[in-house]
């Protein structure tokens, strides 16, 4: 155990301390590379969400036609059944005053 006590010089140390930083550059670059590749993919991921975006805002101008027209309908049968009560109304006053 001694030996090896002994055996770290400063250049021992300074050698490992020189790999340390060495290998420590290289977990950055790699981590560099990975970010890369996240900014790559964000993008693509951005680009297809876009895409998405669009088709529901085709989507909800449809369902903003139909509504319209579901309205619409909704409106004119009102009308219908009210002119047909009105209609018949006026049948059975003018029936009975005719009697």
């Amino acid at each position: 155990m001694e030996a090896m006590r002994n055996s770290w010089t400063d250049d021992r140390l300074d050698d490992f301390a020189a790999q340390t930083w060495r290998r420590f550059d290289e977990v950055d670059r790699r981590f560099g590379e990975v970010n890369q590749r996240f900014d790559r993919l964000e993008d693509r991921m951005e680009a297809g969400f876009d895409k998405v975006d669009r088709r529901f805002e085709g989507i909800e101008a449809r369902f903003e036609g139909l509504h319209l027209m579901i309205h619409r309908t909704i409106v004119r049968v009102g009308i219908a059944m009210v002119s047909t009560l009105g209609l018949g109304l006026v049948g059975i006053i003018v029936t009975q005053l005719t009697q």
